[in-house]
């Protein structure tokens, strides 16, 4: 049996990444609807906003639906004592120790995955009580740990020395990244720019354009000298925080001209190296339906090669 199937409700093992001011009601119910696992993201700190869009949900949805906590960005505990009396069943924690998060979620009965970079990090959690790890490799795009580890090797390291449900994160937009991680030892996928380029992505269509016209080498990772440290697209703007090291104090200031607005130029665009395998704005529905489809074909074909003991 599957365990994140198990601890979710869903129909397929696949979870849309908690994305700031983007991953509300709209797309989260839309993935939700097709079998995948729609996340609220709580990151935007916008508290009465993210506490209403939870409330929509039941509206759009009658599936199952979770939302992310992000430790180091919650201004006190009013998200927390909500999302434990909300009736939501799952949570994702993010972006510091899940530790003192865990037992009142837990008392509420709601399943706990930590999203982890590093294996160090993944051995606490573990040893903490998480149900399960999302393991966010190097290509994803949003917060990032500086000391980058491709997705490739962070799910064979954590998987070598964890016996907890992985969903793989970061590089994965398809049926064939989503065979690669199952390949690995995952046993379910997140995908966050896959998601954000989505139909029923609030963003402006500027930036869903320079998810699609991006190539492979289309990001950079910024700030690693300093906290946080992000992937984004190559803008005029992000080239010279690559080039100077640093990023300004003030860059994440007009962020929502950038979503909403469409100018490319007023913020950094958040988005992972998938980037440059994504070609056409297709609806959350399609997105999941290709992935299961081209899955199932790819590991069909590696299990006749099993079979018939050749390559």
């Amino acid at each position: 049996m599957n365990r994140v199937l198990a601890h979710t409700g869903v129909q397929y093992p696949i979870v849309q990444a908690p994305m700031g001011w983007i991953a509300r009601a709209r797309l989260a119910a839309a993935v939700s609807n097709a079998g995948g696992l729609g996340i609220i993201e709580t990151s935007s700190g916008e508290t009465e906003n993210c506490k209403a869009e939870i409330e929509k949900m039941p509206a759009l949805t009658d599936k199952p639906f979770g939302v992310n906590l992000p430790i180091m960005f919650l201004k006190d505990d009013a998200m927390l004592k909500f999302i434990c009396a909300s009736g939501v069943k799952f949570v994702t924690t993010s972006a510091g120790s899940p530790k003192k998060f865990i037992g009142p979620l837990k008392d509420a009965g709601i399943t706990v995955y930590h999203a982890v970079p590093t294996v160090e990090a993944a051995l606490k959690c573990a040893e903490a009580g998480v149900d399960g790890l999302v393991v966010e490799g190097a290509e994803g795009g949003g917060f990032k740990n500086p000391e980058e580890v491709s997705t490739l090797v962070l799910l064979q390291a954590i998987g070598a020395e964890v016996d907890i449900p992985l969903i793989a994160a970061g590089g994965i937009c398809d049926g064939r990244g989503m065979a690669a991680a199952f390949a690995l030892g995952a046993e379910a996928i997140q995908m966050g720019t896959r998601f954000v380029s989505a139909a029923e992505s609030p963003v402006h269509n500027n930036y869903k354009q320079a998810i699609l016209d991006a190539s492979t080498a289309g990001t950079y990772v910024l700030n690693k000298q300093s906290t946080p440290c992000i992937r984004a697209l190559k803008t005029k703007r992000t080239a010279i925080i690559h080039e100077e090291g640093v990023m300004p104090v003030d860059t994440f200031a007009k962020i929502l001209d950038l979503y909403f607005g469409g100018d490319m130029e007023a913020s950094v665009g958040l988005a992972g190296q998938s980037a440059g395998l994504i070609d056409s704005v297709k609806p959350a529905a399609q997105i999941i339906e290709e992935t299961v489809a081209q899955f199932f074909e790819i590991t069909g074909r590696l299990g006749q090669l099993a079979a018939a003991r050749g390559f």
